[in-house]
């Protein structure tokens, strides 16, 4: 089974493109999309993703366990969410990750033409990801359960998470929780390099995470065309790195040296420079290693460094 939480609309017995209703989903192995029937319980879904992520317990006999949240971008149809949060979750589990991995699917349509509504949609939806799963998730967890969530956000995602931290830190109700991430990673990420800075609007991201990862491609032509036709001409964080400003526990990891010398081993699929992360055993690699958090950012094997920057081993 795979678990996904769903804010979009419905229409026909299918999900839409617009705005809707959160639906918890338990999806069937034979499944290749899901779909609004899939849907069972709010308290069923977090019991049965909670008994997946427990790995083990801590010294005080407390279970232990960790919930990986994956967040997809924008342009991306309902089959290939659920194609790449599987390729996550098997990628992972390949290498010893005992842990859950769920995704929040915001509301997107499946064509680039629809980037500013998506943009749109995205923003009014961030909200549920804090209020549907990282509050929930840190209520379980506490005071006899140590569980911890981390974040996967690829593309527009970064755009989702960003915006739900900021959006939740306005909210009273949900600051006195005292809720929080271990890992927050970005792949390919769709904002502006200076928000990431010591910015108002990354504040409360910062704020709400042990680190924050950014995988950055220089050949991402598609974070390109974003900054250049879509947004204005800020340069994005997922194509040029984070900034020097960018908070300590912030690291830059520059994937392009990796991606150039393998760009054969991604030649057939769509959009390889932005989204090949999740064909890649060395970026599920370097993804579980990071979730692990048993090493410093430098000494993570599947980098290395020069003239003081990351990069992924090609």
């Amino acid at each position: 089974m795979d678990y996904i939480f769903c804010a979009r609309n419905t229409s026909g017995g299918a999900f839409g493109t617009n705005p809707g209703p959160t639906k918890f989903l338990e999806i069937p192995a034979i499944a290749s999309s899901h779909k609004p029937d899939m849907a069972i319980a709010r308290g069923d879904w977090f019991r049965k993703v909670i008994d997946i992520a427990r790995t083990g317990t801590d010294p005080l006999g407390r279970p232990t366990g960790e919930v990986l949240i994956y967040i997809h971008g924008f342009n991306t149809d309902l089959p290939l969410i659920l194609k790449r949060h599987r390729l996550i979750r098997k990628g992972l589990d390949s290498l010893g990750y005992a842990g859950a991995v769920v995704s929040f699917d915001w509301p997107c349509a499946d064509t680039a033409l629809n980037y500013l509504e998506d943009r749109t949609d995205a923003k009014l939806t961030a909200l549920r990801l804090v209020t549907d799963a990282v509050v929930p998730f840190a209520r379980i967890q506490a005071p006899d359960c140590a569980i911890s969530t981390h974040v996967l956000a690829h593309s527009m995602g970064a755009f989702v998470l960003r915006e739900a931290f900021d959006d939740a830190d306005d909210r009273p109700a949900l600051v006195q929780h005292g809720w929080s991430l271990g890992q927050v990673m970005l792949l390919a990420a769709d904002v502006s390099a200076d928000s990431m800075g010591p910015s108002a609007v990354s504040a409360s991201l910062y704020r709400h995470c042990v680190r924050l990862t950014n995988y950055a491609n220089p050949f991402d032509a598609v974070l390109s065309i974003s900054g250049a036709k879509r947004v204005g001409v800020a340069p994005r964080v997922g194509r040029i790195g984070l900034p020097a400003s960018a908070p300590s526990k912030a690291v830059n990891v520059d994937v392009g040296v990796y991606y150039d010398e393998r760009r054969e081993d991604f030649a057939g699929l769509a959009n390889a420079d932005h989204c090949f992360h999740f064909q890649s055993p060395e970026m599920l690699k370097d993804i579980y290693l990071t979730l692990l958090g048993e090493v410093d950012r430098a000494s993570i094997p599947t980098r290395y460094e020069r003239d003081g920057k990351l990069y992924l081993r090609p």
